[in-house]
């Protein structure tokens, strides 16, 4: 029989461990991983002769996540984070502190912290509140996962609610290797795959062309994501690839994005799709 316990309240249930100075080295066949990581650290770059969001040896910990954390909030970013949140490929447009918060390097009491020491000492506007919006957003996905718990994996979701989609493997595969008929999301998926990370606004667009355009089961877009991003998040990702699919808790059911209005809108002269070769298509 399981044993349900109050984490909150379980010090004595738990070993405290001191924390280890240094790790295992990792298996020999994924050292080339490192490449696929970031830098912690944010960069003005001057040229823009290679991806502004360049693959560098990124390190996770605590350490490194507050340096991060620092370097954010001392830079003009979090001022304008509600102008630049949905761009799709910027360092720093966005906070870039979901690697670190998945992980549990940083806490989401320290982001928030720091995010109120900034609104007290520097500014607080829609920007610093659309930062707080979004830590909540991550919050409640965590909770959704700990309410749902399984249900949060099944094909009909929480709302127990069949989708009309398929496995269709061809389609799978353009899908993961950046070749369907669509740029936008091509220039996604090579992104991801070549650096572990892929902006919001990315993973919603190539979430819905996944289910709505390609009409592929929902769970196999999950299971891509976990085994590709550096920040993967349970709650967060199976809570949002539900949410997409109308089968989670909103009640106006699926979300379907426009790629063609969203192309235009977020990359009208097609600056992202050329840098990540998004025009790469499938022959029939």
């Amino acid at each position: 029989m399981e044993t349900d316990y109050d984490l909150l309240h379980a010090e004595k249930d738990i070993a405290i461990y001191p924390t280890p100075e240094t790790l295992a080295p990792l298996p020999d066949n994924m050292l080339s991983r490192d490449e696929c990581f970031f830098e912690s650290q944010l960069s003005n770059q001057a040229g823009r002769d290679k991806p502004s969001q360049q693959p560098s040896s990124f390190r996770g910990g605590e350490s490194n996540g507050l340096k991060h954390l620092d370097a954010y909030f001392c830079s003009d970013a979090p001022s304008t984070y509600k102008t630049t949140r949905n761009a799709l490929d910027e360092w720093s447009h966005s906070t870039k502190f979901s690697a670190w918060l998945a992980n549990g390097s940083l806490s989401v009491n320290t982001v928030l912290n720091r995010l109120r020491r900034y609104e007290r000492d520097i500014i607080a506007n829609d920007s610093t509140y659309w930062i707080w919006f979004e830590l909540l957003w991550r919050e409640y996905f965590y909770w959704y996962a700990v309410t749902h718990r399984q249900k949060l994996f099944w094909f009909k979701g929480i709302a127990q609610h069949a989708p009309s989609t398929q496995l269709i493997e061809s389609l799978l595969a353009q899908w993961k290797s950046g070749t369907t008929q669509y740029p936008i999301v091509n220039a996604c998926m090579n992104q991801l795959r070549t650096t572990g990370y892929m902006s919001n606004r990315g993973r919603q667009l190539v979430a819905s062309c996944f289910i709505h355009e390609l009409g592929l089961d929902w769970r196999y877009g999950v299971a891509y994501f976990e085994q590709h991003l550096v920040d993967y998040d349970v709650g967060s990702n199976w809570g949002n690839w539900q949410y997409l699919a109308g089968v989670g808790a909103d009640p106006r059911g699926c979300r379907q994005f426009n790629l063609d209005k969203q192309t235009q809108q977020y990359d009208p002269n097609g600056e992202f799709i050329r840098q990540w070769q998004g025009n790469t298509q499938k022959s029939d």
